[in-house]
């Protein structure tokens, strides 16, 4: 006689029964989990109030990365000019020599070099009345001008980064919020706290809860390594500045022992 016998507290395990002893049967194969759903995906399915959140944040990230991408070629050239200035500064002997060595370069220093050579041209018919005081004064307030137009183009564009730093998170917490009402919302017209019913408001609460901090994180860290690099820039420009004053006070001293 053959008989199927179900052993107790373990659905899904049966034994066969053949000839007074029993035979495993092989259990049932398990359901294969479901694939990930693609993040693309899960940004087509969600609310148009997500999309439009998500949208503005791939927005942010990409004006993060463009203004890292010229920033950080501007701020290496600027730098490299500037130790060039400096090095040709070390090679002179007048502020006239200095003008000539940068003429021609774009850069801050050679702007310096030159509104100093400028400025003392000017101011050579009145030294023997006005005396050297004044001349210094009027190179360097020229000088300290020029390195704050050429400080303040280097900002450019910094003003993005520290936007999309302080709004970024706020923006992706606002599709957060968004998300779990979807999911209230879902509950209170299905009338149950099924995962399924839930699972959708949630993981578009939490898929802009990261595109959030995914802009917000680069822009923080590439808007402080700007400002370090600015603040180096701007204390190569005060070197550059106080040669030329240097050179200045060479060239009045010669000037006032003929």
């Amino acid at each position: 006689m053959r008989g199927l016998v179900v052993l107790a507290g373990m659905p899904g395990v049966a034994l066969a029964q053949q000839g007074g002893e029993a035979a495993p049967l092989t259990p049932p194969a398990s359901a294969p989990l479901h694939a990930p759903v693609p993040v693309i995906e899960m940004i087509g399915a969600a609310h148009w109030v997500v999309q439009g959140v998500s949208l503005v944040l791939a927005l942010g990230l990409f004006a993060v990365v463009t203004v890292l991408v010229f920033k950080a070629g501007e701020l290496w050239l600027a730098g490299h000019r500037l130790q060039q200035s400096l090095r040709s500064l070390g090679r002179a002997g007048t502020l006239a020599d200095a003008a000539r060595m940068l003429d021609g370069r774009r850069c801050a220093g050679a702007a310096m070099a030159s509104a100093a050579q400028e400025e003392y041209a000017l101011a050579l018919p009145l030294l023997a009345q006005a005396g050297p005081a004044g001349v210094k004064e009027r190179v360097r307030a020229r000088v300290d001008r020029i390195g704050g137009q050429a400080t303040a183009r280097l900002r450019r564009g910094t003003g993005v980064l520290a936007t999309v730093a302080a709004t970024a998170p706020f923006i992706g917490l606002f599709g957060t919020v968004w998300g779990i009402m979807s999911s209230f919302l879902a509950i209170s017209a299905e009338g149950t706290t099924n995962l399924a019913v839930v699972a959708p408001g949630i993981a578009e609460a939490l898929l802009v809860t990261g595109f959030g901090l995914v802009a917000a994180i680069p822009a923080v860290v590439v808007y402080n390594a700007v400002q370090r690099r600015i603040a180096g820039l701007r204390q190569a420009m005060a070197d550059v500045a106080v040669a030329l004053e240097v050179l200045l006070g060479r060239d009045l001293d010669r000037r006032a022992g003929v």
